[in-house]
């Protein structure tokens, strides 16, 4: 049991709807009538992306960080260190399986953002490429946040989401990971790696997070004026963050609260077009 529960703290509990919840966002913009939203293959898929995708993405990067995270103070509370556990690396390949095991299901298109999903979760990581420690490249790899939403919607409507959409997202995943990178500032350069956050220094990664964000929203905006307004609230927190004496690191735990809230506002607009129509 304490092995499961060491598994599960990999997967990070607390960031599962950050897969999962762009996948029922997908799926519910997607969506034509109430029944599509139940079918079993719309269900697998988002569970998928709630726990196996998770095991694989945060298990291969805690297994090629473990001498970073020797030293990085975040594995000591929510995370946790990998140590050589070998169910670890059972779980990561068992969920890579799964996730080619959905291809059958899927649609043409949808295999696409699949394939890039389980791409760039490893790329990321992964020597020679391991983009992590490529600044900027660290940033835009992880637009992989997005992908899940590409699975849901092509599966569904059979044919590519929005590029609006698309590029909206990647621009807030950009923002999201270099903002979630900062708190790691000072191990990452004991450890020699170099990332976004380090080049840039905590006040200007700060300030290329609100460009992104903002980004993010005006691009939205071209799509639908609502979403792109509620998706200002990111570089807002990043004002209020910078005037008032909170640490980055503090804030840094919001964001399961402040993404999650945003999710839950864009997948209630979803379903109100799907119900009512308008």
């Amino acid at each position: 049991m304490n092995r499961v529960r060491r598994l599960l703290t990999r997967s990070r509990p607390l960031f599962w709807l950050y897969l999962a919840g762009p996948a029922l966002v997908g799926a519910v913009y997607a969506a034509d009538s109430p029944s599509t939203l139940t079918s079993p293959v719309v269900i697998g898929i988002v569970c998928y992306f709630l726990l196996p995708a998770n095991l694989f993405l945060y298990g291969v990067n805690d297994v090629f960080d473990a001498d970073v995270d020797a030293e990085n103070p975040k594995k000591e509370g929510i995370e946790t260190r990998y140590e050589g556990e070998r169910l670890t690396i059972v779980a990561v390949v068992a969920s890579a399986i799964v996730g080619f095991a959905l291809v059958p299901v899927l649609s043409p298109p949808a295999t696409y953002y699949l394939g890039g999903f389980l791409f760039l979760g490893a790329a990321y990581s992964v020597p020679p490429i391991r983009f992590k420690t490529r600044p900027l490249l660290d940033s835009v790899s992880n637009g992989l946040y997005v992908l899940p939403a590409g699975v849901t919607y092509a599966t569904i409507a059979g044919t590519h989401p929005p590029a609006l959409a698309v590029l909206g997202g990647w621009f807030w995943a950009m923002g999201m990971h270099t903002f979630s990178a900062i708190p790691d500032i000072d191990p990452d350069r004991q450890a020699g790696i170099r990332t976004t956050a380090t080049v840039l220094g905590q006040p200007a990664a700060l300030g290329y997070c609100v460009a992104c964000w903002a980004l993010a929203a005006v691009t939205f905006g071209f799509l639908d004026v609502r979403i792109g307004a509620l998706l200002l609230v990111y570089p807002l927190i990043v004002g209020a963050i910078a005037t008032a004496s909170v640490t980055v690191s503090r804030a840094y735990w919001w964001f399961p609260a402040v993404n999650s809230t945003v999710g839950m506002v864009l997948t209630l607009g979803g379903l109100w077009r799907v119900v009512y129509g308008s």
